[in-house]
């Protein structure tokens, strides 16, 4: 199977080049040049399987110079005992007669981002010997939050890579920055940047498609590549977990064989919901797509009414690993639901990158229309959420699993629609004490790790284990930039 780029279809490579270039040169985004459906008895199949069984199945069908036995080997190192509490991986926990939630939180950084960075750094290291590049390979990272830590979990002291991590310096919360900060390795570099999550990806995407600091680099033995999710290499693991919970209901007796089943996704660059659109083109029974987003609400926007307008004011929320205005992997579903075109697909993203904001055609409106739902919550609505959950069924989840389920809430309301849900649950509550404990009408003793003790007096719910080392831990990184000054930074970590 070759690869293309979104906007130019004739660019097509294999997928070992995709995963190790990251971005094509162009500024697109790679995406399979066919999406392979679902062989007839494939799921009955898969649910004999474990979860890293499942994932070489559903992974081999995407990567096809990659062998069985490699795609096992990574499995295993990737979703092994030593990074994973549990041997489900993600685990489906049902909440009430139609709803569960998939936790995809159970990894070393407690964030649903291990369930691909695990992954990732065993596809990349192998697709540069399949691609017989000889340079070293450096790792650049824009992270709202989650990301970041989970990438450089993965890529730290990795042989022939170095790995530089930007995060807004005021976006994340306190354990997410300190798991940042403090990150062990000889190969890693965190930096903040003075402003959001949009100025430092912007950046980042603009110094991989600068022709000149490719060439400095590469005369210096170094060439750039990705770990966000505009890496096919990282959203490809994400299509696994939606197909694992299906098999998952379907072998809890939760769903019936082909019976549909909604998603609704906490959603902030569009990856982790995209994942969720390419498992039901491969043929797994999804019924509505529900973007869950908070106060910026951008993609609530444009799903209900096709304009995506980037112009409107930027909001740091408890939710933060979604305070996001522009979502990159937007721009794979706009190929596909262009009928894969790529001159439209640039124009769009030209129009965003020159005018923020452009309005897609009748037919994409049509098909957001008929795959997607949206909707949003604010700040006291996550919290609202966060107590309910909690006092009703007695479960704990983190400020952006409220987020998707409130909008589940909602879009129930609206539309009467009551079929069996499956709520992505992307973190730990403890990554968020402070706001969980104040949903819950605690007053927080103090800021990060020091809550993780309050916020299990107050829960009864145990903390993971990789959170509760933080305490006492203090931060290597403390330098925060301007994003003018990235591109010298890059320049300077790779002397």
């Amino acid at each position: 199977m070759r690869y293309i780029s979104t906007r130019d279809s004739a660019r097509a490579v294999t997928s070992a080049a995709a995963i190790a270039m990251g971005l094509s040169m162009d500024g697109g985004l790679f995406v399979p040049q066919t999406v392979p459906v679902l062989p007839k008895g494939a799921l009955a199949q898969l649910c004999e399987m474990d979860y890293r069984q499942r994932a070489v199945y559903v992974m081999k069908l995407f990567l096809e110079d990659y062998t069985a036995a490699e795609l096992t080997d990574y499995t295993a190192r990737a979703y092994g005992p030593r990074g994973f509490d549990t041997p489900r991986t993600a685990p489906v926990k049902r909440l009430d007669g139609n709803t569960c939630f998939l936790e995809l939180w159970h990894g070393p950084t407690c964030a649903f981002k291990d369930m691909a960075l695990q992954m990732l750094p065993h596809l990349l290291t192998a697709a540069m010997g399949k691609i017989g590049e000889k340079r070293k390979v450096c790792i650049l990272v824009a992270t709202s939050g989650d990301t970041g830590k989970a990438a450089l979990e993965g890529f730290a002291d990795v042989e022939g890579t170095k790995i530089c991590v930007f995060y807004p310096r005021d976006g994340v919360s306190q354990i997410q920055k300190l798991q940042m900060t403090s990150q062990a390795g000889q190969n890693v570099l965190v930096c903040a940047v003075n402003g959001n999550f949009d100025d430092a990806q912007t950046t980042v995407k603009e110094i991989f498609s600068d022709p000149v600091m490719r060439e400095e680099l590469a005369g210096r033995g170094w060439m750039l590549s990705s770990a966000n999710s505009i890496n096919w290499g990282r959203l490809l693991p994400q299509i696994v977990y939606y197909i694992s919970a299906y098999c998952d209901l379907l072998n809890e007796g939760e769903v019936k064989s082909g019976e549909k089943v909604n998603f609704c996704v906490p959603t902030g660059n569009f990856g982790d919901i995209l994942a969720g659109f390419y498992a039901k083109k491969m043929g797994l029974p999804v019924g509505k797509l529900i973007c869950a987003s908070n106060r910026n609400n951008v993609l609530t926007d444009f799903i209900r009414t096709g304009v995506y307008d980037r112009n409107r004011e930027f909001y740091t929320t408890v939710s933060p690993s979604m305070d996001i205005l522009v979502s990159s992997n937007l721009e794979r579903l706009l190929y596909d639901l262009s009928d894969r075109n790529d001159a439209e697909t640039a124009g769009y993203m030209e129009a965003l990158k020159t005018q923020g904001r452009y309005e897609v055609s009748d037919r994409i409106r049509s098909a957001l229309d008929r795959l997607f739902a949206a909707g949003f919550c604010d700040d006291a609505e996550t919290k609202d959420v966060i107590a309910r959950v909690f006092r009703d069924h007695g479960y704990l989840i983190d400020t952006h699993t409220a987020v998707a389920y409130g909008v589940l809430e909602k879009y129930r309301r609206e539309t009467g629609d009551g079929r069996t849900a499956v709520v992505v649950s992307t973190a730990s509550p403890y990554k968020f004490c402070a706001s969980v404990l104040e949903a819950l009408g605690e007053t927080p003793a103090g800021a990060g790790p020091e809550l993780i003790g309050q916020l299990e007096k107050a829960s009864g719910v145990p903390a993971p284990a990789p959170l509760k080392a933080l305490l006492g831990r203090t931060a290597r990184f403390r330098d925060s930039f301007d994003k003018s000054e990235l591109a010298d930074v890059v320049r300077e970590f790779l002397r």
